[in-house]
Formats: structure tokens, C-alpha cells, sequence
């Protein structure tokens, strides 16, 4: 038995076990490590984009964490990445600092914007 924390889902006709990671700030990782995700990513200052580029390598990620502060140094290339992959689900959290004022919370503007609820 591992200690990774792992969700089993059914994918293209098969199981398929993957991984739940964390790509944040030390502070971050240490709340998530709390809730039981050992797989945690902290890029040094300026690696950030390298970083990101091993977890687009990896196929057995399913859910990633991170924090709104890297998810906006990434950027676009977050973004576009989001729309090619249904898996992994990627969710921006806040960091020590709290929420962003100029936060964008992508996953409910998608929903508004699929659904018509709100004018975008």
C-alpha cells in the first residue's frame, strides 16, 4: 500500500489510479500535506515554468492544487493546457496571503459562460 493519496477512476474503458499533487509555496504545502497529499511540487524562484512543464509530462495526475499566485505567473499556458486535458482537474486555491483581488475564478466563469447565466 502506498502513501500517495490516489483516486481511482474509470477512464477509456479501464481503472486507472492517479495522483492528487500540490504546486505551491511552502506554506501551502504544508495545509495540504495536513489533508493527506504527499505529492507536492514547490518550484524556486523563476523555475516556475519548468516546473509546470514536468506535470504537463506526467500522465498519472488527476486533480492538481495550486495557488493562485503561480497559476498566474503560468498564465495562458495554464489555460490552454486546461481546455486541451479533461484530466488532470486543475484548482486554483489561495495562498497564505488570502485571495487575490484580481482573481478570476476560472472554473465558475467557465460554468456561467456554458450555462448563460451571466454575460461575459
Amino acid at each position: 500500500m502506498t502513501n500517495r493519496v490516489y483516486k481511482t477512476i474509470t477512464y477509456l474503458g479501464g481503472e486507472i489510479d492517479l495522483k492528487i499533487i500540490g504546486f505551491c509555496d511552502r506554506e501551502t504545502a504544508i495545509a495540504l500535506k495536513l489533508t493527506g497529499i504527499k505529492d507536492i511540487i514547490i518550484p524556486a524562484e523563476g523555475e516556475e515554468i519548468k516546473q509546470w512543464n514536468k506535470i504537463e509530462e506526467q500522465e498519472d495526475i488527476g486533480i492538481i492544487f495550486i495557488t493562485e499566485e503561480l497559476a498566474d505567473k503560468i498564465g495562458k499556458r495554464l489555460r490552454e493546457y486546461s481546455l486541451r486535458n479533461l484530466i488532470p482537474i486543475i484548482i486554483e486555491i489561495p495562498d497564505k496571503k488570502g485571495r487575490r483581488k484580481e482573481h478570476i475564478d476560472y472554473i465558475s466563469y467557465l460554468i456561467k459562460k456554458a450555462v448563460g447565466v451571466e454575460r461575459i
